[in-house]
């Protein structure tokens, strides 16, 4: 009887984990970029009443006789699985058509108090998400709603802000993505563009009008009316999406069993496209989850009732002795 109690009690505590995971895929229901959890479970082990024995010349042979002890968790899995696209019309609101994700982070300096300049390049503290809801901070430079600054190859400080500027025109903007789409990543883990300085996208306060194209190209109409190169998005993917740890946030940190990152700008060696003026919903399914939520209901029920069943002939068993 101890038996089938301990494995309602395994059963009981699988389900309740099972119903966390479907309570909070259910609250991030409209969360920008949220990719859902799913429950797997295994048996825990089993104890053998008989082992199993071969033929003979004159008998056949005979299977193990085995009483399984309960359940456990075999796996709490992300499914990557792209959600639907929600159009926006808002310009800085970004979504990825395929594989790969936005890459955020803090700056390695800080702006100059008179230009807003940033003077350093590169990131530090780089995460990762699939929520592309970007703003223009008080400099102009692209950010999401944590202030972590859009990850991306930079015009720097060849951006038209007066009239009498210096931009950088569309045709002569930097090739960040190499020739042959390698990693942009290099052996040591530094992100570093085959063209062009990596840091901080701005946009000047004079432009006119702002564009990102599906390669992940900011451009801009600056106060003279010319189209000019801001810079460009650099994105990442990874061999194993669901090896990524969630920090929070809607952030994903890379771990030992996502593989190393792989860098690349949009469109190049397999990454998804960017589609401006849109976001990318939470993949939750709500009948899928409301389903789910029924059967792991059921199957705590199932297992109290195991718990009730056995006690009551442990009581019988107690009662034969009056």
């Amino acid at each position: 009887m101890l038996r089938s109690m301990y494995s309602g009690i395994s059963g009981l505590k699988n389900f309740q984990t099972k119903l966390d995971v479907i309570g909070n895929n259910i609250a991030n229901v409209n969360t920008v970029g949220f990719k859902k959890g799913r429950v797997n479970f295994k048996d825990l082990m089993s104890q053998t009443q008989a082992g199993a024995s071969g033929s003979t010349a004159t008998r056949g042979g005979v299977n193990p006789q085995q009483v399984g002890l309960g359940s456990q968790l075999a796996a709490i899995d992300t499914i990557h699985g792209g959600g639907s696209l929600q159009s926006t019309g808002r310009g800085l609101d970004l979504a990825i058509e395929g594989d790969g994700f936005f890459m955020v982070g803090d700056a390695n300096g800080a702006p100059d108090e008179t230009t807003g300049f940033i003077g350093e390049d590169g990131f530090n503290n780089t995460l990762f998400t699939r929520n592309g809801i970007f703003y223009m901070d008080n400099n102009g430079y692209l950010v999401n709603a944590d202030g972590k600054y859009l990850v991306g190859v930079t015009a720097g400080d060849e951006i038209v802000i007066e009239k009498d500027d210096t931009g950088i025109a569309l045709d002569d903007a930097p090739n960040a993505s190499g020739d042959e789409g390698e990693n942009l990543f290099d052996d040591a883990g530094e992100l570093t563009p085959a063209e062009g300085d990596l840091g901080p996208i701005r946009i000047p306060t004079t432009a006119k009008e702002v564009n990102i194209g599906p390669d992940g190209k900011v451009t801009y109409v600056d106060l003279n009316g010319d189209q000019q190169w801001a810079g460009q998005l650099v994105m990442a993917k990874f061999p194993n999406a669901g090896g990524l740890a969630k920090v929070g946030g809607n952030y994903y940190q890379q771990t030992t069993n996502s593989g190393a990152a792989y860098a690349q700008v949009a469109t190049v060696a397999g990454m998804g496209k960017v589609v401006p003026g849109a976001v990318e919903m939470s993949n939750v399914d709500l009948s899928e989850e409301f389903t789910e939520m029924i059967v792991a209901q059921r199957g705590f029920q199932s297992n109290t009732r195991i718990i009730t069943t056995s006690d009551e002939i442990l009581q019988e068993l107690v009662n034969l002795k009056r």
